[in-house]
Formats: structure tokens, C-alpha cells, sequence
């Protein structure tokens, strides 16, 4: 494919090769966002149209605003790697994928320029409008892939995006002592923390045992909105602010 015209009008199109067609009747009705992880722009941008790399992302959101698409809307960009997401593992085929420019975690993760997160937000508005994507499928690849990845992590703006109508949040509980549930808890209120998160989407196995998955899933849950405090720990403000989120789903 030479080229072809941007799904979102202000997107400079720069082609990836790396891309495919949705499998099956699968449409995008996800977003998922991650960030680069590299030392630049430039080279995450490269990166995502080197057919040696064997990934892509159908945007990429640079420091300045300045937004590049690289695969239509319409068709499979590789950005999601093995993950889930409420049972379907095939995340590419449901999702549109977007890299915002963010050195990561390795590389010293500042913070997120409010210019960026200005343009990613005025993205996910476009997309969402052009698929309707309800607003618990903007996701971030830490939801979807729990332990592998941590991106866009605990710094990414989520109250900013969900201000401007985008994404899914509610206040965290505050955070206090008392009881907490962590690795080697077992019983009905590890089963019911469980069931909460896979309630939510997340893959967790009901077990009634806190294992190190379990620590896992919590830790990818904090990092979007509990964001405070990262450490896979359910104290009383984790698990009020997901009974918080569940209910507002139904409201």
C-alpha cells in the first residue's frame, strides 16, 4: 500500500507494512493506549514501519501534538501482543491502537506534555465518534496484558481524558489503613476481589487464592485508577474504588 487518506484529518500518514485485515467479523470497538518505550520519536516511528519489527500501531502521538497514522482505522494493526480483554484474546482484531511518545519506565518516564495529551484526547474523541466505542473499552495495554506490560502507566493523565469525555473513571477511594488482601490470603473475599476484576474485564483466574497473578491484575488496575499507589496490594481504597467503578457501569 502506497498510501491512503487519514482516518483522523489533522493525522500526518506516514505507511507501516505491518498490518493485516480484521479476522472474522471483528470491528474496532476498543482503544487501547500504550507509550513508545524508546528514547525518541523519530525512532519509535521507524520502528513501527520497519517490517523487521513486526509490530504497528494504527497512531502515534508525538511530544509536540503532532499526530501520524500508520494503519487505517479499517484494518489489523499489530500493537496488542498476547493480551485480553473479557475473554477475546484477539485484541488487534477489536482495537485501534495509539503510541504516544513517553521514553517509559527503563528510560526515566517523565511526565506526559499537556500539548500531547491535548492531541490524544481530540484522537480518542474522533475515534470513538467513527465507532462508537463506549467509554470502559478506552483501555491501556497494562489492563490488557497484566505483568508483561505497564504502559502508559501510573503518570498518564486518565482524569484529563475522561474530563474531556473519553475513558472510564471514578474518584479513588482514599487510601487509609486497615485490612488488607495480598499474596497468600485465601477465601470468599479474595473470590469476591476476583470476581470483581474479571467482572471489569481483566483476565484473573476465581481461584479464592491471592497468587502472584493476582498481585499482578491488582498492580495493572492501580496503574490506571488507583495511581497513587502502585504496589498489588487490595487495600480498602483498591477495593472500594472497583466496587465504585463496577456500579457506575450500571447507573
Amino acid at each position: 500500500m502506497s498510501g491512503f487518506l487519514p482516518d483522523e484529518p489533522s493525522a500526518e500518514v506516514r505507511v507501516s507494512s505491518n498490518f493485516g485485515p480484521r479476522r472474522g467479523p471483528l470491528k474496532p470497538d476498543m482503544i487501547v493506549l500504550h507509550y513508545t518505550g524508546m528514547a525518541t520519536g523519530t525512532g519509535a516511528e521507524s520502528w513501527l514501519c520497519d517490517p523487521a519489527s513486526e509490530v504497528s500501531s494504527h497512531y502515534l502521538v508525538h511530544e509536540n501534538g503532532h499526530i501520524v497514522q500508520m494503519v487505517r482505522e479499517s484494518d489489523r494493526a499489530w500493537h496488542a501482543g498476547k493480551s485480553s480483554w473479557s475473554g477475546m484474546t484477539d485484541i488487534n482484531s477489536c482495537s485501534i491502537g495509539i503510541e504516544v511518545v513517553n521514553p517509559g519506565h527503563s528510560l526515566g518516564y517523565p511526565a506526559f506534555p499537556r500539548r500531547q495529551i491535548g492531541s490524544v484526547i481530540r484522537l480518542c474523541q474522533g475515534i470513538s465518534g467513527r465507532h462508537a466505542i463506549a467509554p470502559e473499552r478506552v483501555l491501556a495495554h497494562s489492563d490488557i496484558a497484566p505483568g508483561r506490560k505497564v504502559d502508559p502507566g501510573e503518570k498518564f493523565p486518565w482524569a484529563a481524558l475522561f474530563a474531556a469525555g473519553i475513558g472510564h473513571l471514578v474518584a479513588p477511594a482514599p487510601i487509609r489503613r486497615g485490612p488488607v488482601l495480598e499474596v497468600g490470603a485465601a477465601g470468599g473475599q479474595v473470590e469476591a476481589l476476583q470476581s470483581m476484576l474479571a467482572l471489569y474485564g481483566y483476565a484473573v483466574e476465581i481461584s479464592g487464592v491471592f497468587d502472584r497473578q493476582t498481585e499482578i491484575v491488582v498492580e495493572a488496575f492501580q496503574r490506571h485508577f488507583r495511581q497513587r499507589r502502585v504496589d498489588g496490594v487490595a487495600d480498602r481504597s483498591t477495593v472500594r474504588t472497583l466496587q465504585r467503578l463496577l456500579a457506575s457501569l450500571v447507573q
